[in-house]
This record gives C-alpha cells, structure tokens and sequence, in this order.
C-alpha cells in the first residue's frame, strides 16, 4: 500500500477510502495491519486530546486573567490562543471521527471471515 502524506487529513482520508475499497478481499494480514493503523490513529488521536485540552485550559485561563486583573493583554493573548485552538478541535475531531470509522471498518472485515 503506497499512501502520499500531504497532511494528516489527507493521509487519513486516503487511508479509510484504502480500506474500504479492500475490505471485501481482506485476509488476516490485512486485518492485523489495520488494527496496527488503528493503534496509531488512536496515540495521534491521544496526543491531540491532550494538546486541545491544554489550549483550551490555557484559554480559559487567560480570558479570566485578563477579566480578573480588567487588564487587555490576557486577553490578547487569549484571542492569540484561539487561532491555535480552533484548528485543534477541527483535526481532534477529525481524528476521533476517523478512528471510529477505522472501528467499524475493522468489524465488518471480522463479520466477513
């Protein structure tokens, strides 16, 4: 399997359009493969958790700081963080959706052998 890895939407994209091409000739090798690939997805899936939760955390905290002390640059930097924490979400929960489709993909190939 030759997948190009522009980004990680695509490169998850292309990999569930991948599987659910095949799914229907999958052997036990590829079924092992694609649990190792759910395994990753589900670390990269963590990893991001982790990061949006920080942001968010770190958001929070600027927003009441500069509430709190009714001074501007808490704020500005909370705007600041926003930019990052958006796109966050947006790839977290392209992750988690992702994997979910992996886990359904992956029970289908079970039912079949």
């Amino acid at each position: 399997m030759k997948i190009e890895r522009k980004s990680m939407k695509k490169y998850i994209i292309d990999y569930l359009e991948y599987v659910e091409k095949n799914k229907e000739k999958a052997d036990k090798k590829f079924i092992e493969e694609h649990l190792i690939k759910i395994k990753f997805f589900q670390h990269e899936r963590l990893i991001h958790l982790i990061v949006t939760v920080i942001y968010a955390l770190m958001n929070l905290l600027a927003f009441l700081l500069g509430i709190i002390t009714k001074n501007i640059i808490p704020v500005i930097i909370g705007y600041m963080l926003m930019c990052f924490l958006i796109p966050y979400i947006y790839h977290y929960f392209l992750l988690e959706n992702g994997v979910q489709k992996m886990y359904r993909q992956y029970d289908e190939m079970i039912k079949k052998q």
